[in-house]
């Protein structure tokens, strides 16, 4: 049995890793693998093998030498430690275009993860039912916060509508945020937040293609094949 360790020596880099060795586990359940090593499964995730090691080694010992992890073992395990062995009810913020997708997200539509509520301020929206969800007045937040027991807040309303938006959440005493309004924001200490912003990715990779080479390599390859 692996005994976990104190979440607070985990690095974040290592955390995600962890999602990434879980959805990896995933394709090989369904596969109906028995057993992986930690070579095959940094392949699967992007990783490398001694990286592997280390990231589990955080919470313990999992794997058997010479024969190497127990697919279903090690899911569940990474399901624990990741919180995902229990369902958690999110509520959404903002059913404009991006909170349309997001409703949509098969992600956010599982036995893990499950878009519960969804709010917003317009007056044509509220009342309204999209992806199976009934819209309702952001005035209700707290109301149904504790209603439906809600964990995570997702925020996709406007910058400027942002921060008002995460008080009332801190407010209904949610305490984990996924903003993905384009702005900094402040939270009080206890509360996580973590932030999407789609145009700084997207900005990093033009940033590669203008002065990583990429841009130019890419080009070369292509006029070499003739495309």
């Amino acid at each position: 049995m692996a005994d976990r360790r104190s979440s607070q020596r985990v690095p974040p880099t290592t955390v995600r890793r962890l999602s990434a060795y879980y959805r990896a586990l995933g394709a090989l359940v369904e596969r109906g693998v028995p057993h992986v090593s930690s070579k095959a499964l940094s392949d699967l995730a992007g990783s490398t093998a001694p990286q592997v090691r280390r990231d589990l080694a955080y919470f313990g010992s999992f794997g058997t030498r010479g024969v190497g992890y127990s697919v279903d073992a090690l899911r569940a395990q990474l399901a624990r430690i990741l919180g995902i062995d229990r369902s958690w009810p999110l509520g959404l913020v903002g059913v404009g275009n991006l909170g349309r997708a997001l409703l949509a997200y098969r992600g956010f539509r599982g036995p893990e993860y499950k878009i519960a509520a969804a709010f917003d301020t317009d007056r044509t929206k509220i009342g309204a039912v999209v992806e199976g969800v009934r819209v309702s007045d952001v005035a209700s937040f707290a109301e149904e916060a504790r209603r439906l027991g809600l964990a995570i807040a997702l925020v996709a309303v406007p910058a400027d509508a942002a921060q008002g938006v995460v008080d009332q959440v801190v407010a209904a005493d949610v305490h984990a945020i996924l903003n993905f309004a384009p702005v900094q924001l402040r939270v009080p200490e206890g509360v996580r937040l973590s932030n999407v912003d789609l145009s700084m990715e997207v900005e990093s990779l033009t940033h590669a293609l203008t002065d990583g080479g990429v841009a130019r390599a890419g080009r070369g390859a292509y006029h070499e094949r003739g495309l």
